[in-house]
């Protein structure tokens, strides 16, 4: 079996459609457009990763305006960078940006190593496809990109059979992105190929009728563009459970605790989690003698990719106590700290006032 489908368009006519409709209809007024810097399209590519443009533009806006620099980013804390990405999800990309930041003034002088896509594509959370954004879109060098919305535009394109995860699938659909992607223009297709995918090529309801590659499509044509991309093969959603500890002292603060840096939430400050009252119990027994519970708010669930967390937060109060110990902390939900925070334990701290330890009103 070829490598890659047989190409339905000639490359320069498959181009010169893409960048017409990108001239007419394409998102040119974005803020990582306004001034083409590797650091600035870097960051916006790795906040882009899985989320959508309306959502990230606040984020990216905020996030420039405290670290407007490279070098300001690596001297910043881990806290500082997950503060500010707080809500915007997968938390990883905002650990490796970091990661990712310190190394570049470590070996590349403070210079994103965008004359390498090798050196770039290993940093901390970049990768292939990423690497390729960023030097098409900062330095207008021929580089192929292969988004999720690349594969889900070229998959319809071409009817490409099988899940785009499968390695000989995504192979042709490189192949695919490599025969379009032009000597010239490049940021400006790269951008393109981006924005069809995002803005008519959908996931769900694909808006063909303002499609430049309408009577080119194959899955068009056969009346299948929903199948394409074939998904991933589902497998049940396994649930796990949790207690939250809602400690709160005599001031109103609530105790929170730093997660361990790889895994769940890594690096975020949560709420004490225990698998069963017992434990909760052993736990306030050693660290917080005295403790009075109170009785615990309804559970909810909070979905993550791969499982679904069914969280019941406890609430407990306790009048003094003198140390909390290492990697734990006092935080006033009135006052708020600069600290990044797991998302459902945000919400829950945001619905306390001082001294509210009872469940509040279902709304």
């Amino acid at each position: 079996m070829s490598e890659m489908p047989a190409p339905v368009l000639d490359a320069g006519e498959f181009q010169r459609r893409l960048l017409d409709w990108f001239d007419r209809d394409g998102r040119h007024d974005l803020p990582w457009q306004r001034e083409r810097t590797p650091y600035r399209v870097w960051v916006s590519e790795i906040m882009l990763q899985q989320t959508q443009v309306t959502t990230v533009i606040p984020y990216f806006e905020r996030f420039m305006a405290h670290f407007p620099t490279l070098a300001e980013l690596a001297a910043a804390s881990q806290d500082e960078v997950l503060h500010l990405w707080t809500g915007l999800g997968y938390y990883a990309r905002g650990r490796n940006l970091h990661k990712a930041a310190r190394r570049v003034m470590e070996e590349h002088g403070g210079e994103l190593p965008v004359n390498s896509l090798e050196a770039l594509a290993g940093l901390p959370g970049i990768g292939r496809s990423t690497a390729g954004a960023i030097i098409a879109q900062s330095t207008g060098r021929r580089a192929v990109i292969l988004d999720g919305n690349v594969k889900r535009s070229l998959s319809r394109l071409h009817a490409v059979e099988g899940w785009p995860g499968r390695p000989v699938v995504e192979r042709r659909l490189w192949a695919l992105a490599e025969h379009y992607t032009p000597e010239h223009r490049v940021a400006d297709y790269t951008q393109a190929i981006m924005d069809l995918g995002a803005t008519l090529c959908r996931r769900g309801t694909p808006e063909c009728g303002r499609c430049p590659f309408a009577d080119a499509c194959v899955a068009h044509a056969r009346g299948e563009q929903r199948r394409f991309p074939e998904s991933k093969p589902r497998k049940a959603l396994p649930t796990r459970t949790t207690l939250m500890l809602m400690l709160q002292d005599a001031g109103g603060r609530v105790l929170l605790e730093q997660r361990p840096a790889s895994g769940l939430w890594g690096g975020l400050w949560s709420l004490p989690q225990f698998d069963d009252l017992a434990a909760l119990r052993c736990w306030l027994d050693v660290h917080a003698p005295g403790a009075l519970l109170h009785p615990a708010w309804p559970a909810f669930s909070h979905v993550f990719s791969h499982f679904r967390l069914d969280i019941t937060p406890q609430p407990a109060r306790i009048d003094g106590l003198d140390s909390v110990g290492e990697a734990r902390c006092w935080y006033d939900p009135g006052s708020p700290g600069r600290i990044g925070l797991a998302a459902p334990v945000k919400a829950l701290l945001a619905s306390l006032a001082p001294f509210a330890l009872t469940a509040p009103e279902p709304s």
